[in-house]
């Protein structure tokens, strides 16, 4: 079944073509769900075994799940408390575009001023094409003041450098660009390869990333944000939505991502855990139905807090819930 988001466009409208991994999980009017990695359960401390990581990955692209997601974590942070998949995010994209074959593959997301922006272009366009066109390239500006230091950055300018490298990854799509930037000013013909399959790449904001509403309504392709309650995160959609209309730019999508715990008894009512909650499969299902109604086109499940079997749980999400909720290529 498929709820018609009450998200103001019209039927008429689509999100802009760009990818295969873009285009296939993001669509006007639907949800998709996708897969955040380690596909694990790891609650006793910041760092998941990876145990049998690619077998899951292939099983969630197997069963039909239309995204997995990845974050850039370089330092085990003991304030943050969580290592995410520990492999580079851009060494274990290259690994996870050999060993599937039609699963968007995203990262959410790359914090740009911690890298200089002729690397990222360069590891993201690589990606894409060996994945025949299916990154989706997540940014952000950062929230760790701890790794910074690490790197000899300065924390507080983190949202002025996220523009500038924004401005430049965009313009490596450009052949033999030549530009001023305060990463650097490409001239004289050099040119950087390879290009991304269809041209260029999805970049997709996460949060505020330090920057103006506006800017990131114009800007991106699309927007990442965090779980909230429903009538909040439905007038901050809205408002988004609002300025992307106001920018004169086609419609974007809107992603948020979502821990769960999934209970055996399907009737279970929601409580509280970090950034999601632990319910039976039937409000679960409500609750991602109402952010389908109020213009959520992607839903990233992380199951780091799952206490059932993980294999167990993703063929219960594939068989209860990704029949209700559409997504295929254009």
């Amino acid at each position: 079944m498929m709820i018609k988001q009450d998200d103001g466009l019209s039927d008429s409208e689509e999100f802009m073509s760009i990818n295969r991994g873009y285009n296939s999980t993001f669509h006007v009017g639907r949800l998709s769900l996708g897969v955040v990695v380690p596909l694990e359960s790891y609650t006793k401390g910041p760092v998941p075994t990876m145990q049998r990581h690619i077998e899951r990955v292939q099983l969630a692209e197997e069963l039909g799940f239309a995204a997995v997601w990845l974050r850039d974590v370089p330092f085990n942070v003991p304030s943050f408390g969580d290592a995410g998949q520990t492999f580079d995010p851009f060494v274990y994209l290259g690994l996870l575009a050999a060993k599937t074959e039609r699963i968007a593959l995203g990262v959410a997301s790359i914090i740009l001023p911690l890298r200089h922006p002729a690397h990222v272009a360069k590891a993201a366009a690589s990606v894409d094409v060996l994945s025949g066109g299916r990154l989706m390239l997540g940014v952000a500006s950062g929230d760790r003041p701890d790794e910074y230091p690490a790197l000899n950055l300065p924390f507080a300018d983190r949202g002025e450098r996220f523009r500038h490298s924004f401005d430049y990854i965009r313009r490596m799509w450009d052949d033999a660009p030549a530009f001023e930037n305060a990463y650097g000013s490409p001239d004289d013909g050099m040119d950087m390869l390879p290009k991304p399959l269809s041209g260029k790449l999805p970049m997709l904001i996460t949060g505020a990333s330090q920057q103006d509403p506006d800017w990131i309504a114009r800007n991106g392709e699309g927007w990442i944000t965090y779980p909230r309650g429903i009538d909040a995160q439905q007038n901050i959609i809205n408002h988004w939505r609002a300025r992307i209309k106001a920018a004169g730019g086609p419609p974007k999508p809107a992603s948020q991502s979502l821990y769960i715990d999934l209970l055996d008894d399907a009737d279970a009512p929601a409580q509280a855990i970090h950034l999601g909650f632990r319910s039976g499969l039937n409000p679960l299902r409500a609750y991602i139905k109402s952010l389908q109604q109020i213009g959520i086109n992607h839903v990233a499940l992380n199951l780091r807090f799952n206490q059932a079997d993980i294999e167990t749980t993703l063929k219960t999400l594939a068989t209860e819930l990704l029949p209700e909720f559409t997504n295929g290529e254009r």
